[in-house]
């Protein structure tokens, strides 16, 4: 920062095993700040040779597996090496990670060799994303947990408005406490959270973004036009996910604030 204005991109590599959501925490910074440095946005490699290798390895409970928790946090996952595999098992692999991620964009590559345009400058974490955000939150694919991996995707959508401090709840509640859980009592892990909502009295769309226990609500610079139906769009990437559950609960904490508690969110534990 000493230095600013003399770097145009800073790319940062980290190790093989390292949790990208914890590096990306600390360049997602407020605005208000006054920094110069933004996040814009995290590119995950996968080798076609071992890939499947890596991403079924059995960790001890408790453990996310770290190949899948790259793909899961990735704006851009780039599938390398695909000229040392069959077509039969890059399909195997795109199918993977596809169910991990439904989000981010995958392009596949030999030697590592990609244009530049299409993994700089991504605004994969600013008002900008929401300008082509709400194609992709509409796109996202419906596909079902591949070679019984833990982390998924899933999504859902609610009509209407909600309110802002309702929704803050509902988040804070899946990000911080930690106190909501499924069907069979597992504490739901988000480890991305992306869309869209309508917000009561706010005529743009705002943004809905979660890193692990970081998430920002911002204006998108698209307005709600008027005769179209308000709606909320949310993509969630993560652990143990039950998207009725999700959606039961979205719907409660952000439209009826008395019912927020139900069988399956206990403000009294915590998920360890």
């Amino acid at each position: 920062m000493q230095k600013k204005g003399k770097f145009d991109y800073i790319l940062l590599e980290t190790t093989g095993l390292a949790d990208p959501g914890a590096v990306a925490s600390i360049f997602w910074v407020d605005a208000d700040l006054g920094s110069d440095i933004y996040l814009d946005g995290i590119i995950t490699v996968v080798d076609s040779k071992y890939g499947l290798k890596h991403l079924m390895e059995e960790k001890p409970d408790g453990l996310i597996n770290e190949a899948s928790r790259q793909i899961a946090l990735a704006d851009i996952i780039l599938i390398n090496k695909t000229d040392l595999v069959l077509e039969e098992d890059l399909n195997k692999l795109r199918t993977t990670i596809r169910s991990i991620n439904g989000l981010g964009k995958i392009l596949e590559t030999q030697r590592s060799r990609v244009d530049l345009s299409n993994i700089l400058d991504l605004h994969a974490f600013d008002s900008l994303s929401g300008i082509s955000l709400q194609k992709k939150l509409q796109h996202v694919p419906a596909i079902q947990p591949h070679l019984d991996q833990s982390i998924v995707t899933i999504t859902f959508e609610v009509p209407g408005n909600v309110k802002e401090e309702s929704l803050n709840v509902f988040i804070q509640n899946l990000l911080w406490e930690k106190s909501v859980r499924n069907k069979d009592d597992r504490c739901m892990e988000v480890i991305r959270l992306k869309g869209l909502v309508s917000v009561k009295d706010k005529l743009q769309q705002v943004i809905v973004q979660g890193v692990h226990e970081l998430y920002d609500l911002e204006e998108a610079p698209v307005s709600w036009r008027d005769d179209s139906e308000r709606t909320n769009r949310l993509v969630f990437i993560g652990r143990n996910l039950d998207k009725d559950i999700l959606k039961q609960l979205f719907i409660a904490t952000v439209t009826e604030a008395e019912k927020r508690c139900t069988t399956h969110f206990k403000e009294d534990q915590v998920c360890s």
